[in-house]
């Protein structure tokens, strides 16, 4: 099939960088538990399952013994029947028990609601009522739920602001609560996942209140430290399960680079390749011509209806039957336009789809031939899922990953090892992030007043202290009643965004209309909806009027103005503390906690040609980040010896700093937009060459830490890509910066190779230590 779909494509011979064929897996099964009811073994017979895998067998065994547990394997492994059997005999067995689902999508909810909607619609399970609550759920059926249903299938959305906030309205449920499942939990990760620790410590505390201690499973992709992790979530210890039972068909892997375009130049000169959606788009046709049923995913709501109608209008050049069974799929459209679309896909009513990640995670859409990856979807782990869409029967797959100018994908596919044959990286969370930790704290205060012991629980002493000098919250009473109470005017619940970021979110607003079309982080605002910033939305074009960031709103108005914008920004770091410091030689690397100040001072307009139009100016105030940064410094004299001049050390260190920032989800589970970086030829607090690589939230995510912790690993790979990139001085795949503040300039593309190839070095001699004494910035 590749090689049908790859004839005659102008560039095929160096578009292909690799090919892996993996082998066809045999099942493993085992019996049926003793202790499992017999009516639930029927019942799952019944769908066709004779014996369950090994995984499912010990994770169900695990959690009816009264142990957290974590599956993790991989897609399309039954991971679902490992909780199905504990949960259905507790529901069967005692007519009073109730048990939580959480997953992180409606569509992959949804799906599991379906799936146990089957086993229990008639017969002896009919009295267990699954059931859905939900965004999309209406009014009437929510209080329903709230007095009939016993398997509860949420997200942690609703779970804060709709049970916990009004858990007094749901104690039939938490009173009998006997299992939380927690599906595809690897998806908890960053600040969404310290706010979904910190709500299922919340939900573990109210549970407590009235006398339930639940049962967790969680359901994860194949992930690094899935038992730590999932540990780390829940706020209590979990075993792991990681042995795959489960059969797989044989699956091929193609690595794609699209070809460079010889009539446009980008930024600075860059040379561009042809992009990731239009090479996507027309494997996709390809493949549906081909008559394989195909997955594309893509990066963005727009990218998913762009490629849709690419690969139509080439399909409709050879049968315009085929371009009618193509369709984009996507977060945004109506509950029943998603269930209609997921249906047709897994009926082969429809032969292709173009989608976000809303389809990646655990929606069983049988059948499917292939999967098309339109750019790295920023984690190992997410390729997986992804690629795991197709083969789903057993059958031989094809999976296709078309990389985007980006130096995380341009490395990748050159080099297949760091995809193919590493361990997935480990889900990064950090409950103890005080801008987390403090509204949360809140939250749980509102539900129950907390103890002393509670506090010290969360380690939360200095956050809470900080929360009762603003007023929000204060101690009454004395000794062992002494407890914490909101304070009148605190409305925690509504000020938490579990997905979004820290601090209220900016509000878009069609001024035209008055339309709400969605909001925005705080943070990212200045950058991206400045006065005369183009906004997109759901393929529309807006251009922005007002940026209110004192009222949390942007104005904009519908345009098609003809060009796309960009920031320009004046960027400083300074550091507070170092968390922990090594030295290796003429390398000295450090976590620290340090203030970034940021002030957007223009923007850029550029034609979709990749013309230039000009900078426009603007005044708009500086902002401050508190969050943490791995940083290193190199002396002079290793510059020297590496054979960059003086006059040379901007452009390398920036350069170094852009490439490291794009690689640093190599080792982390971030994307690029995570993390911000910079440079400096002479930092004032270290006196030395330095570059900083940062988490974008305030507080911190967890990723720098992680590069922190992988560096020798994380700058050898960023080094590796520079060297081995095609073009002469830079370009988007391996130094340019789609979200430099300076226009990307100054760059020394073999400036940076030399830095980072003398820094790789020092750090391969091993750590020499840092002396005690005066003299030195990281001296404590």
């Amino acid at each position: 099939m590749l090689n049908r779909v790859l004839e005659g494509v102008p560039g095929s011979d160096t578009g292909l960088t690799h090919v892996a064929e993996l082998p066809a897996r045999a099942a493993r099964t085992t019996t049926w538990p003793d202790w499992a009811a017999p009516e639930v073994v029927t019942a799952l017979r019944e769908t066709g399952i004779d014996a369950p895998w090994i995984h499912q067998t010990r994770t169900a065994e695990f959690a009816a013994g009264g142990s957290h547990v974590v599956t993790s394997t991989g897609t399309a492994s039954g991971k679902s029947l490992g909780y199905q059997l504990p949960v259905l005999t507790a529901l069967l067995q005692d007519p009073r028990a109730t048990a939580l689902y959480l997953s992180p999508t409606k569509a992959l909810g949804a799906d599991q609601l379906r799936a146990i909607g089957s086993l229990t619609h008639e017969g002896p399970l009919r009295d267990i009522h699954p059931a859905g609550y939900d965004g999309d759920t209406p009014a009437e059926i929510r209080q329903w739920v709230r007095a009939n249903g016993r398997w509860i299938f949420t997200n942690p959305d609703m779970l804060h602001l709709g049970i916990l906030r009004s858990h007094q309205r749901w104690a039939r449920v938490l009173r009998r609560l006997r299992y939380v499942v927690i599906d595809e939990c690897h998806a908890y990760r960053g600040v969404f996942g310290s706010h979904v620790a910190l709500v299922l410590r919340r939900l573990r505390r109210v549970a407590a209140r009235y006398g339930a201690d639940p049962v967790f499973i969680l359901c994860s992709a194949t992930t690094a430290e899935p038992e730590a992790a999932a540990s780390r979530l829940i706020g209590a210890p979990c075993v792991a399960v990681t042995e795959d039972g489960s059969p797989q068909g044989p699956r091929t892997v193609a690595l794609w680079e699209p070809p460079l375009l010889t009539t446009v130049t980008g930024e600075n000169g860059a040379p561009v390749r042809r992009s990731a959606t239009s090479e996507s788009a027309r494997i996709m046709a390809d493949l549906v011509a081909e008559g394989a049923r195909t997955l594309t995913f893509v990066r963005s709501r727009r990218a998913a209806e762009l490629t849709t109608m690419d690969a139509r209008r080439r399909l409709a050049e050879v049968d315009p039957q085929l371009s009618t069974r193509i369709a984009a799929y996507r977060a945004g459209y109506l509950a029943e336009d998603r269930r209609e679309l997921e249906a047709a896909l897994s009926s082969g009513a429809l032969l292709g789809a173009a989608t976000t990640n809303a389809l990646e995670l655990g929606v069983d859409i049988a059948g499917l031939d292939a999967v098309v990856v339109s750019g790295f979807p920023g984690t190992v782990a997410s390729f997986w899922q992804q690629a795991g869409r197709a083969g789903r029967r057993t059958q031989g797959s094809l999976v296709v990953l078309v990389a985007r100018d980006d130096p995380l994908d341009t490395y990748l596919v050159h080099h297949p090892d760091a995809l193919l044959d590493i361990p997935i990286e480990a889900t990064i969370t950090d409950p103890s992030n005080p801008y987390v930790l403090g509204p949360q704290l809140l939250c749980a205060a509102m539900e129950h007043p907390l103890t002393d012991a509670e506090v010290d629980a969360f380690g939360a002493r200095e956050v809470l202290d900080e929360l009762a000098a603003q007023g929000m919250i204060r101690r009454r009473s004395t000794g062992s009643d002494a407890r914490w109470y909101v304070t009148a005017e605190t409305q925690p619940h509504d000020a938490v965004d579990v997905r979004g970021g820290i601090g209220t979110p900016v509000a878009i607003v069609d001024s035209e209309t008055g339309r709400l079309l969605g909001t925005a982080d705080a943070g990212r605002a200045p950058a991206t909806l400045h006065e005369g910033a183009v906004h997109l939305h759901q393929g529309d074009t807006y251009v922005v009027d007002e940026l209110d960031l004192d009222g949390g709103v942007a104005f904009v108005h519908a345009a098609e103005p003809g060009w796309t914008t960009s920031a320009r920004q004046l960027t400083s770091i300074e550091v507070d503390a170092i968390t922990e410091q090594h030295r290796y030689g003429a390398v000295t690397s450090a976590l620290a906690q340090v203030r970034v100040t940021s002030q957007v001072v223009g923007y850029l307009r550029t034609l979709v040609t990749g013309e230039m139009l000009g900078l426009v100016e603007l005044e708009m105030p500086a902002q401050i980040l508190p969050t943490r940064a791995v940083l290193y410094t190199v002396t002079p004299a290793l510059l020297a010896a590496a054979g960059i001049a003086p006059h040379r050390v901007p452009g390398a260190l920036h350069a170094a700093e852009h490439a490291a920032i794009g690689l640093l989800p190599l080792v982390a589970t971030c994307d690029r937009w995570d993390i911000g970086g910079v440079s400096t030829a002479e930092h004032p607090d270290t006196g030395l060459p330095t570059i900083f690589v940062y988490d974008g939230q305030a507080g911190g995510a967890g990723f720098a830490e992680r590069g922190f912790v992988q560096l020798r690993r994380w700058l050898a790979a960023t080094l590796e890509a520079i060297d081995s990139c095609g073009c002469a001085s830079g370009c988007p795949s391996c130094v340019q910066s789609p979200k430099c503040g300076n226009g990307n300039h100054p760059l020394d593309k073999a400036g940076a190779v030399c830095l980072l190839a003398a820094v790789v070095a020092e750090l391969d001699g091993g750590e020499t230590g840092i002396p005690p004494g005066r003299g030195h910035f990281f001296d404590s």
